[in-house]
């Protein structure tokens, strides 16, 4: 007997939020040794693409009219999921604090929400607000009491445009995208990403600057090119390809919701690689994230049997 879709659609969304979790702590060396944002995030997607190129060719087996058909979910996920938001977020953290624009990224599954009561009209099931409110209020034990604070507007403006970045992928990636497979619009939205961040950074919106010496991790010395490698294959590749899968089988509020749990095994990684300890108010807050997300797939179950997938993908 195979595993049911929602247990696919589960195991997929672990393994995103965990590899995602990932890339904090793998990329700060090379922030810490010379690295701009920018660049680090071009060399990331355009690893990452580059990984994920030989399974996007295999999952196409020559259908490249598929890939034609999707060309904008293609380019909604690439300029959208991974440009904007990532730069939008580089930005951000430019002119506030960390916490704070992570704290207002995160807020993309209540955008869904929002944005699913404005277009439908239809009030969401107290459940789902209530879910919504235990999700944010968990994020902020998570991320740090006084996180939210007196910051520059760009910089809020930064963080929300990157907070819709991430919404917009979760809708897009819980589309049927023309039958494109997950594996293909993640390395495809990749390759896309890159050469756009790549002219971001070389017309100096951004700092866009690299080096190639040694730095230390994990209590070592090592090439520039490991961090990065496994940021690019780990907490990229492998991350959207199952994060795009998950949408696809949750749909994009549940799975933009367990995605919330990032935070915690980004805090977790931190943890076990940078010393960076977790406080009972932190392990407080991710208690709170998971009863958010239980409260959103409780509403999910009871009516899941009366809609069609379309309709559940396009109005989660």
């Amino acid at each position: 007997m195979g595993i049911p879709p929602k247990s696919t659609g589960l195991i997929a969304a672990t393994v995103s939020f965990i590899s995602f979790g990932t890339s904090g702590a793998f990329v700060k060396p090379l922030l810490d040794h010379g690295w701009s944002p920018t660049a680090a995030v071009t060399a990331r997607a355009l690893t990452a693409g580059l990984v994920l190129l030989p399974f996007v060719l295999m999952s196409l087996r020559g259908k490249w009219n598929v890939l034609w058909q999707a060309r904008w979910p293609v380019l909604g996920m690439g300029l959208f999921g991974v440009a904007i938001t990532q730069v939008l977020y580089f930005a951000a953290i430019a002119r506030i604090p960390v916490a704070t624009a992570l704290l207002i990224e995160f807020l993309a599954p209540i955008l869904l929400v929002g944005f699913t009561w404005a277009v439908s009209r239809r009030t969401p099931a107290p459940v789902v607000l209530f879910g919504s409110l235990l999700a944010v209020g968990g994020l902020l034990l998570v991320i740090g009491p006084g996180a939210i604070q007196a910051v520059d507007p760009i910089g809020l403006a930064a963080a929300f445009g990157a907070a819709i970045g991430c919404a917009v992928y979760f809708a897009i990636a819980a589309r049927p995208n023309h039958g494109l497979p997950p594996v293909a619009l993640a390395g495809a939205g990749l390759l896309v990403a890159a050469p756009v961040l790549a002219v971001v950074g070389l017309m100096g919106l951004l700092p866009f600057t690299a080096t190639f010496d040694d730095l230390p991790l994990l209590g070592t010395t090592t090439a520039w090119w490991v961090p990065l490698l496994v940021v690019a294959v780990v907490g990229t590749a492998l991350a959207y390809a199952t994060g795009i899968t998950a949408s696809g089988l949750l749909g994009s509020r549940v799975a933009s919701f367990i995605a919330l749990l990032e935070v915690v095994s980004a805090s977790v990684f931190a943890w076990l690689l940078l010393g960076e300890g977790l406080s009972p108010l932190q392990l407080a807050g991710g208690g709170l994230i998971l009863a958010g997300i239980a409260s959103v797939r409780a509403e999910r179950q009871k009516v899941e049997p009366v809609v069609t997938p379309a309709v559940e993908v396009a109005c989660p």
